[in-house]
């Protein structure tokens, strides 16, 4: 196997930065379900922040988790209204809620002048992410998405070689990875019904996956879509042998592939599962002009990938393909998420995750959603704000 000359310039050197204890960030933290303990985690570990406020909708939930992670100290509401109302002087919050109160519920906060840490996916439709970008730019606050792979240096090193002009010009993508039985029921079943989920696979991990790849070509807009979504296992009692009631609740997709034209003549090839008889849906790819990407497949794209990204390119008449070594996993992806919140609220930078290019990432989830509906291709315009 061919080595490549000049891999150096994929390297990256990386300084500590002390912390400035002197001011406390004060941040609230609205739902406290299973994503919202990474949270609670990250933040305990942030000697300049201080959790003053926790709320969720269910009758003692907020109690319990302010025990479990120590913020006895923090004022508990039963709604994110009544926090947001109560509590003047926020810094911050974390929508951590189910997916369908992620819009109305980042749209209060911003209403209220606090910054904005939201989970992915940023909304269940196109037509809420444009809401919530009005308010924010309304409110001139932060408004930051929940993608934590964009901290692992090995997630970088996508985009990097991309830029570095390796690949030649990008013409096709290819979604892959997703799971062979990976439903989220473990905390019941907010994530599957339509009530609360509003989508299924597409947006709990094929969101990551746009993200990754996007990201890497310069998040190009959309211009049309085909998408195909199916609940063939999330309907099925037999997936669910201790709760076969689960499959009555099941109201969003487990399954999704579609065909997507995007500006720059690039097309993107996708597909996501929650479940299926496969153990992975590919590997995902970026081909160019002059070489290709392959990177390696995982179950959710939420982070790190074990194997090694491969370039495949002609040298004269030889075909080659090198690998690029993989920077050390890094543990702490969650807390660099929140820490790059916190960061901006204190020097008054800008959002790591803008919503200006996860917009992109919903239309073409909306579009898919569309297209499979409609039974045909469907046009993606997306309004400006």
């Amino acid at each position: 196997m061919a080595k490549a000359a000049g891999l150096d310039a994929f390297k990256e050197n990386h300084e500590v930065e002390a912390i400035d204890t002197s001011k406390k960030v004060k941040i609230g933290i609205i739902g406290t379900g299973w994503i919202a303990g990474s949270h609670a985690e990250a933040l305990n570990e942030m000697p300049d922040v201080e959790v003053v406020a926790l709320a969720d909708i269910v009758p003692g939930k907020a109690a319990d988790f302010a025990k479990e992670f120590g913020f006895e100290s923090a004022r508990l509401y039963d709604s994110d209204e009544a926090l947001l109302e109560a509590e003047k002087d926020l810094d911050g919050v974390c929508i951590c809620t189910y997916n369908t109160q992620h819009a109305p519920c980042a749209i209060n906060a911003l209403n209220h002048g606090v910054n904005v840490m939201l989970e992915k996916p940023f909304t269940v439709t196109l037509d809420e992410a444009i809401e919530v970008m009005k308010a924010e730019k309304a409110s001139g606050k932060i408004l930051t998405i929940g993608f934590q792979p964009r901290m692992s240096a090995n997630m970088q090193m996508i985009k990097k070689i991309v830029e570095s002009g390796e690949l030649g010009d990008v013409y096709y993508i290819q979604a892959g990875g997703g799971r062979r039985r990976g439903i989220p029921t473990p905390f019941g079943t907010t994530f599957i019904e339509k009530e609360t989920g509003g989508i299924g696979a597409l947006g709990d991990i094929g969101c990551y996956s746009l993200d990754m790849l996007l990201g890497a070509v310069g998040y190009p807009k959309p211009l049309t879509a085909t998408g195909y979504i199916s609940d063939f296992f999330g309907k099925d009692p037999a997936y669910y042998p201790t709760h076969p009631e689960y499959a009555e609740k099941f109201g969003v997709d487990d399954f999704a592939a579609g065909f997507v034209r995007l500006e720059g003549g690039i097309v993107l090839d996708f597909r996501i599962s929650w479940a299926m008889h496969m153990d992975t849906c590919g590997d995902a790819l970026i081909l160019g002009t002059k070489a290709g990407l392959r990177i390696p497949s995982t179950d959710c794209w939420n982070g790190e990938f074990n194997k090694p990204l491969t370039i495949y390119k002609t040298l004269g008449d030889q075909t080659v393909e090198y690998q690029v070594p993989l920077k050390p996993a890094d543990p702490k992806l969650f807390y660099k998420k929140l820490r790059s919140f916190v960061d901006a609220i204190k020097t008054g930078g800008t959002a790591t995750v803008p919503s200006s290019e996860i917009v992109i990432n919903q239309a073409i989830l909306d579009g898919l959603v569309r297209s499979a509906r409609e039974g045909k291709e469907v046009t993606i315009e997306i309004p400006e704000v």
